[in-house]
């Protein structure tokens, strides 16, 4: 196949199920791609609102990112409950591989923990929480917005679900410029307005 068409969905406990929901719906249901989840190991993780979800990959078993289009990291309470050094560290493999990495939330507060953010522009819930991290000396390159995109991450703030989905549609080019602007238009305003 020319064209990387999976999306690794990665998942620790407690993830947050709406922040990539957008993102994973539209690009496993409209296009080309398919949404394949991975994890720490390949238990079921339950999410925020206790959806189970099954794992298709644990990361020590996934080592070849040729087919790899982008993976996304949705929130949760976990992010900031564990230090995750080995999920880290497949990061970094994945990175190196060219792959997109895309995180949200809690998921945006373990990317500067593990010094991720400190040279590329970013946003994340909040500066003072970043601040308090250590391995994060990016603070001059942090952007109060909803999403940020730069150096081959996507970085979004709680409450960006759309702008972050509009951002991944835009790197795996699911549709034309002109149909991704009006999903865009309409979750983010309404279709009633």
């Amino acid at each position: 196949m020319d064209k990387k068409n999976e999306i690794l969905l990665l998942l620790t406990d407690r993830w947050c199920d709406w922040e990539a929901s957008y993102a994973i719906a539209v690009a496993n249901t409209f296009s080309d791609y398919v949404v394949k989840t991975i994890a720490l190991d390949t238990n079921p993780k339950a999410s925020m609102g206790n959806l189970c979800a099954n794992i298709d990959y644990s990361i020590d078993d996934y080592l070849n990112f040729s087919n790899t289009a982008i993976i996304i990291l949705p929130g949760g309470l976990s992010w900031e409950e564990n230090n995750y050094d080995k999920i880290a560290e497949f990061i970094r493999r994945i990175k190196n591989a060219g792959v997109p990495v895309a995180a949200i939330c809690g998921a945006t507060t373990f990317l500067c923990r593990h010094g991720f953010l400190n040279d590329i522009k970013h946003t994340g819930d909040s500066l003072e929480l970043f601040q308090s991290q250590c391995g994060y000396s990016g603070q001059v390159l942090y952007i109060p917005a909803q999403v940020v995109v730069d150096g081959g991450f996507i970085t979004a703030n709680e409450t960006a679900a759309v702008e972050f989905a509009y951002e991944i549609f835009k790197i795996l080019k699911v549709d034309s410029d002109v149909e991704m602007a009006k999903w865009y238009d309409n979750f983010k305003y309404g279709a009633i307005r």
